[in-house]
């Protein structure tokens, strides 16, 4: 069923990272049957065994990890329904577990300026991470999206790219002069790498850059900033501060970030959110003005 299920979730256009995790709870879920000594099939996906089994993974799991399990299995669940495995989906009933909100520490100008000044230098690879550390900054993408950069996508006259997000959606997103001129940097030693032909604008000594390889990176440079745990997620977060403190405008930061939930906004927003009321506060200054 796994592999079924697997080949339905690429039908549907779900980006690999997705395909992979809800094949995560649904093994993960077949192994915590084996262990209870109970056989994985079909009919063991009962609403007191996946309770059971939820039950199990919060004593040992973060709320988000039980989140994206339950999810997946859920998926699981009513694909098997849609495919008349199953009659019923057992997960209807089941409230999906309420993640709390921990926000995220924002990078602050002294780190960022540490970070980069952790990329100097005329190696290709300097020029690479530090190209791909400002796009993260500058754009707040995601690290599949950063990674899924093309040759074409990359428009260094007009300073902005075309992404492909979530979906399959595609939006722009823009950068400033000195993220272009690293780009117009990295672009003029790109074009003589030995896979310059690849259409991937990220590239590296086997071919294109991948996820894993973009996460490496950061935290690579981020230990040599002396920035521990570093990971793609958190310029996302700090860009989504920047763009609210600097007066932004919450409709366009969801078209920017490629979200189509306000839940999203809220949850990447909240980091650092005290110090943007407090700024706001004292922009208003009312009773300076009576």
């Amino acid at each position: 069923m796994g592999k079924s299920f697997a080949r339905h979730l690429r039908a549907e256009g779900k980006a690999p990272r997705t395909v992979t995790l809800y094949g995560m709870s649904v093994d993960m879920y077949a192994d915590w049957l084996t262990a209870k000594g109970i056989a994985p099939t079909v009919a063991a996906l009962t609403r007191d065994n996946i309770r059971e089994w939820l039950a199990d993974l919060s004593e040992t799991r973060a709320t988000g990890t039980v989140r994206t399990r339950y999810r997946g299995l859920h998926r699981f669940a009513g694909w098997l329904v849609d495919e008349d495995e199953l009659d019923d989906n057992p997960m209807r009933t089941i409230a999906q577990p309420v993640a709390k909100v921990t926000p995220v520490p924002v990078l602050d100008d002294d780190e960022l300026t540490a970070l980069l000044k952790a990329c100097r230098g005329k190696a290709f690879n300097d020029r690479r991470d530090e190209a791909v550390i400002r796009v993260l900054l500058d754009a707040g993408i995601r690290v599949s999206e950063l990674c899924g950069l093309t040759t074409e996508s990359v428009d260094l006259d007009n300073g902005m790219a075309l992404v492909r997000g979530k979906g399959d959606k595609v939006r722009p997103v823009y950068f400033s002069t000195r993220t272009v001129a690293a780009l117009d940097r990295y672009s003029r030693a790109r074009s003589s790498h030995r896979h310059a032909h690849l259409a991937a604008y990220f590239l590296t000594q086997r071919g294109a850059l991948s996820t894993d390889g973009a996460r490496e990176i950061i935290r690579v440079r981020g230990n040599a900033a002396g920035i521990e745990g570093l990971h793609p997620h958190r310029f996302r977060h700090t860009f989504a501060h920047d763009f609210l403190m600097a007066g932004g405008q919450e409709r366009d930061l969801k078209r920017l970030a490629g979200w189509t939930s306000d839940v999203m906004l809220e949850r990447y927003g909240a980091s650092a959110a005290d110090a943007r009321a407090r700024q706001a506060a004292q922009n208003l200054r009312r009773g300076d003005r009576v």
